[in-house]
């Protein structure tokens, strides 16, 4: 099979564009004005899609989880639980930012944390879905999400190589449109956790699934290292102010950063070209230029015998190359030549 897949209406395969995701997660901050303003911002920097998150907080922690003491520089509340819920968009600021990203031209997804989200967004009518890398191994929400027949993003962080397999064939047994994400599970992450020879393991061993990165780093360079790897879906958390309250923002791309992130992808995509060595015309010039060829190093009488040191090597490279002395050392010429002149293999005998 093909390493393709049609994701909300875009072919994805290795052919094509980078398929990038500003992952907005919750750095609206619980606010739709925020949100509807990054849904703006990622429009216009260039993203491909934008992704959101769902939590139904009091399904998704523990009694004890959620009521614990959560008190620091990040926190919106005193609880765990109700700093979750202060981050939270309300069902129908759901419904208007899926709206608004359909109206301004812009992909819309979001990661289930919990089963009653994911149906919620099944009834919200999305395209498409992720599973976070926390639910890597949570059965029973992916067989949900898959059992909706609607192509499915996984990430894969903190996890080893065996569980992702079975997880993939698992979901793959219920719904075979999936992406696979490499994905390091630290917040931020630095680049000797990144692991980016995952994405060649996945490529290897899945060979039919397209692969990307969601990535956690700071920068742009590692993406694009990335998508140079194979990864034709990058992830990237996406903030308009990198100083904002929250754990996200810090490792978070601003729209100047994602907007050189999707020209430098389209960029490597371009630069990799077909595998084919060849001379291309717009290289005719510098090859004329730069280039060298045999001739007289000074005036020569017919008959003489050419050597290394009747011979000069120089630009332009109009003549014969250098590469074919040895068809023209010990070669009696048949004509007379001039300084500087052009050897020609008609005239050698």
């Amino acid at each position: 099979m093909a390493r393709e897949i049609t994701f909300n209406n875009t072919i994805i395969n290795d052919d094509s564009s980078c398929y990038v995701i500003a992952e907005i997660g919750n750095n609206h901050q619980g606010d739709l004005n925020n949100a509807k303003k990054l849904i703006e911002e990622a429009k216009s920097s260039g993203a491909s899609a934008v992704k959101f998150q769902r939590r139904d907080n009091k399904e998704l922690f523990t009694s004890e989880m959620f009521d614990s003491p959560y008190v620091g520089p990040q926190s919106f509340a005193s609880t765990y639980g109700e700093h979750r819920d202060k981050l939270e968009l309300s069902d129908n600021d759901f419904e208007e930012i899926h709206n608004y990203s359909k109206q301004i031209g812009i992909d819309f997804f979001v990661t289930p944390f919990d089963l009653k989200s994911a149906d919620f967004l099944n009834e919200l009518g999305l395209e498409s879905y992720k599973i976070a890398s926390g639910d890597l191994t949570n059965f029973p929400l992916i067989e949900k999400v898959a059992k909706f027949q609607k192509p499915m993003i996984i990430s894969t962080g903190a996890s080893d190589f065996w569980e992702v397999k079975k997880t993939l064939n698992y979901a793959k047994n219920i719904n075979p449109r999936i992406i696979l994400l490499q994905c390091t599970s630290i917040y931020p992450a630095k680049p000797i956790t990144i692991n980016l020879n995952v994405i060649s393991t996945y490529r290897e061993n899945f060979s039919d699934t397209v692969i990307g990165y969601s990535g956690h780093d700071s920068g742009i360079s590692i993406p694009v290292a990335a998508y140079a790897l194979g990864a034709r879906v990058i992830e990237k958390h996406f903030t308009l102010d990198r100083t904002q309250k929250g754990t996200d923002h810090q490792f978070s791309l601003t729209p100047k950063l994602l907007k050189s992130l999707v020209t430098d992808l389209e960029n490597v995509r371009l630069s990799l070209g077909d595998k084919e060595k060849k001379l291309l015309s717009e290289e005719k010039l510098a090859r004329f230029k730069m280039g060298k060829k045999i001739i007289a190093s000074k005036n020569l009488s017919k008959g003489t015998v050419l050597s290394l040191d009747n011979l000069q090597f120089k630009s332009p490279g109009d003549g014969i190359p250098p590469s074919e002395l040895e068809n023209v050392i010990g070669k009696k010429i048949t004509k007379d030549y001039i300084f500087e002149e052009n050897i020609k293999f008609e005239d050698l005998d």
